[in-house]
């Protein structure tokens, strides 16, 4: 296997192009720190110098695992980190804002034991700080020595968007990377943020190649969901009875004689999907055992042509979703009734009032 590496947007950093994801290292997927970092080790003797975490991965514990595993090795390796969740209940413990900001990256300097991170991300809009604050706290960052770069994840188009609108007319740093969920099963982006991000000549590093599990090969139509993994956790979504459900379910039967006929697996396949279009820098994956990360570098020479790519069109035409990736994102304008109704007032001219 021979890893493959491209420019991270403007950011004059090079990386691979598949990153080594860390969300499932602590205890909300291998709590065994070891076992993690052996994991680390292999992702970085394979070529792999892209590693991504969060502050909220296992609450913190999935960045203190990233830092005892880059130890002797930091020099080599591009680190990115996310911020935005709170840890704990409290006001003001969460967000984009400036106060909260300047604790998360102190806090993830902390456990990843380092002097400075490469790639800081807010890791979700926030809709209540003004983009302004949170692009002004960064650059401060930056000039601080803490980040070398920052970035957006799962931001909508508009949002970049206007990010870089607000850096430009206030001569800000802006937004150099976003990191979206892209998937066979989910291709929304192509339609906006992809094109979005290219014209701004921001690099992109997708999630959920795997599509949560439905990419996996492992649910099938008539086939028994296993007593482990997602569908024991979550059981619901993979309830063959919801009619998003089924449409994943019938896509992947045809997914599956693709990459039958191709001579990989379905992962393979699905993984190497979001590397095939030219926005896209690298594809964030997420192994929890070691085994998992073998049978993903197994194949990480496969490039898919333009006969597969048209198939895969066929079943899921671009620019389109079968689901939803983004259906827990909270729009308060949905949410929240006073942000979309009409309060009540007194109109010029109405019932009780003379007129001219």
């Amino acid at each position: 296997m021979t890893m493959t590496y491209a420019p991270l947007g403007r950011t004059g950093m090079t990386v691979s192009r598949f990153t080594l994801g860390a969300m499932m290292f602590g205890f909300a997927g291998n709590p065994d720190h070891d076992d993690c970092i052996r994991i680390i080790h292999t992702a970085l003797d394979r070529g792999i110098n892209f590693v991504d975490t969060a502050n909220m991965y296992s609450t913190g514990e999935s960045e203190t695992i990233v830092g005892k595993a880059l130890r002797g090795r930091r020099d080599d390796v591009i680190l990115a980190t996310k911020g935005h969740f709170p840890l704990e209940e409290g006001l003001n413990r969460g967000g984009n804002s400036r106060r909260h900001l300047l604790h998360a990256v102190d806090a993830s300097l902390t456990r990843l034991g380092t002097d400075y991170i490469d790639l800081y991300q807010v890791h979700r809009p926030d809709w209540d700080t003004d983009i302004e604050e949170t692009l002004g706290v960064l650059a401060d960052l930056v000039r601080a020595g803490k980040i070398r770069s920052f970035g957006c994840s799962t931001f909508p188009a508009y949002e970049i968007v206007d990010s870089h609108r607000v850096a430009d007319a206030r001569g800000l740093m802006r937004f150099r990377t976003e990191q979206p969920p892209y998937n066979i099963l989910a291709r929304g982006i192509e339609r906006d943020v992809l094109p979005v991000a290219e014209k701004w000549g921001m690099g992109v590093l997708t999630w959920s190649p795997l599509g949560f599990g439905f990419l996996t090969d492992r649910y099938r139509r008539g086939v028994e969901p296993g007593s482990e993994g997602r569908a024991a956790l979550r059981p619901a979504w993979f309830d063959p009875t919801d009619p998003i459900v089924a449409r994943k379910l019938d896509a992947v039967e045809r997914l599956v004689a693709v990459a039958d006929d191709l001579g990989r697996p379905l992962p393979a396949m699905a993984t190497a999907f979001p590397l095939a279009h030219r926005a896209v820098t690298s594809v964030i994956i997420g192994p929890r055992t070691q085994e998992q990360l073998e049978s993903t570098l197994k194949h990480a020479d496969l490039e898919l042509d333009d006969e597969v790519l048209d198939r895969i069109d066929a079943i899921v035409p671009p620019g389109s979703n079968v689901y939803d990736p983004n259906a827990s994102l909270e729009l308060p304008w949905i949410s929240d009734p006073t942000r979309r109704r009409r309060t009540a007032r007194t109109l010029v001219g109405s019932a009780g009032q003379s007129g001219s």
